[in-house]
């Protein structure tokens, strides 16, 4: 199954439903060939909600494509927090952000080590003790 999955950070996803950003057209040809299977966090989620919050309608139509299945989401597990915490405490230098680790662990939990993201820390962040992630996707240089 992890070999047909990739997860999704919220920065690709802010950029397909955003027209003005600068990675739009990027990522939805991206997402136009894409055949994984695309997994997501509510704490990514939450991210897209307040990034697309001045447009009520885009919300709506983020939130429906979630009903629909276009994107997967995976909930954190009571047991996750621990690994998330020691996440924290590992990469307190960047410092750690919550939807990112929650991915990592969720990259753990599955077995899935591709990412689509925009976000460079995933060139830093480690599955596991020495894992690393593969990143499906990096934005063109505009």
């Amino acid at each position: 199954m992890s070999q047909h999955c990739a997860l999704v950070d919220a920065g690709p996803l802010i950029a397909y439903y955003n027209s003005k950003d600068k990675h739009h057209k990027q990522i939805c040809d991206y997402f136009k060939q894409c055949t994984f299977q695309l997994i997501t966090v509510d704490t990514c989620i939450t991210e897209v909600m307040y990034a697309l919050r001045v447009n009520y309608a885009v919300q709506t139509s983020f939130l429906l494509d979630i009903h629909d299945g276009i994107w997967q989401r995976e909930t954190l597990k009571q047991d996750d927090f621990a690994r998330i915490a020691e996440l924290n405490n590992k990469y307190k230098d960047i410092p750690g952000d919550f939807a990112d680790l929650s991915l990592v662990v969720i990259s753990e939990r599955l077995d899935i080590p591709k990412i689509v993201t925009l976000d460079s820390d995933f060139d830093i962040y480690r599955r596991y003790k020495d894992g690393y992630f593969e990143r499906v996707f990096y934005p063109k240089a505009l």
